[in-house]
């Protein structure tokens, strides 16, 4: 059978940590991957990047990606059998990555939401436009006793021009996470322009893969082989957080 991921890449480095906080590899729930066999091999090219721990986040979004307990276990456990099967020995564990909506908030003041790790929880805007309410329940979030997370701020457009708002948030408290993908370019020329400037003023707290498909293997794979690669690297190391997640997180 014709395996597509068995393509060599070019000369490329490992990344220079080793856990990942964002991804959508649970099978068949989100718009990441599709199945148990697929979401095997994109975990098999993360591994090869020299991640040795998954904190894999389905999307919860409403309207979209309705997520719960009940969709996202059975879901991560048939990934788990699946990896076992396939015999790829790697540290996983599952949250999700949380839309700041009313869905969220019926899940949070319901105790279904799961954390990250520790204290943590990852939660992402809408692309459109900052919730209105943002700041109450990022702070609600905050007073019961976790920290929140902000995935990829450098994907929100409508930050672009009053990149004040970066500041605001991160001096509330609230964690940045951006993207490998952005930094590669993926998303466009402003996307990594935004992204740089966050590590210029030391606002990135974690980078995450956001891993989804193929494209994004092929993308990261290319960005690990390039001077912008080396040049992040050298700032970030010893700066971001990703490792401090290996620790078992309290239960």
């Amino acid at each position: 059978m014709f395996n597509f991921f068995s393509k060599k890449s070019q000369y490329r480095e490992n990344l220079f940590f080793t856990t990942d906080i964002h991804s959508h590899v649970v099978p068949g729930i989100d718009d990441g991957s599709p199945s148990v066999e697929r979401s095997v091999e994109l975990i098999k090219s993360m591994k090869s990047w020299g991640l040795e721990k998954l904190i894999v986040t389905p999307h919860v979004t409403q309207d979209t990606f309705e997520n719960t307990p009940d969709t996202i276990n059975p879901a991560y456990e048939a990934l788990c059998d699946g990896l076992r099967a396939a015999g790829v020995d790697i540290d996983i564990d599952h949250s999700a990555e949380y839309r700041v909506d009313e869905m969220f908030v019926e899940q949070f003041d319901a105790g279904l939401v799961r954390r990250l790790h520790g204290d943590y929880l990852l939660v992402e805007n809408s692309y459109i436009q900052e919730p209105y309410n943002l700041n109450q329940i990022l702070f609600e979030i905050s007073m019961k006793g976790y920290t929140p997370i902000l995935a990829h701020p450098e994907r929100y457009i409508y930050y672009y021009e009053k990149r004040n708002r970066y500041a605001e948030l991160h001096s509330n408290g609230i964690l940045f996470q951006v993207n490998l993908l952005s930094l590669a370019g993926y998303y466009g020329k402003e996307a990594k322009k935004v992204a740089e400037m966050l590590i210029e003023k030391n606002y990135v707290d974690f980078l995450g893969t956001d891993l989804h498909r193929r494209a994004h293997v092929e993308a990261i794979e290319k960005y690990l082989g390039t001077k912008d690669y080396q040049r992040h690297r050298e700032i970030l190391a010893g700066r971001i957080l990703n490792d401090t997640l290996r620790t078992p997180s309290p239960k």
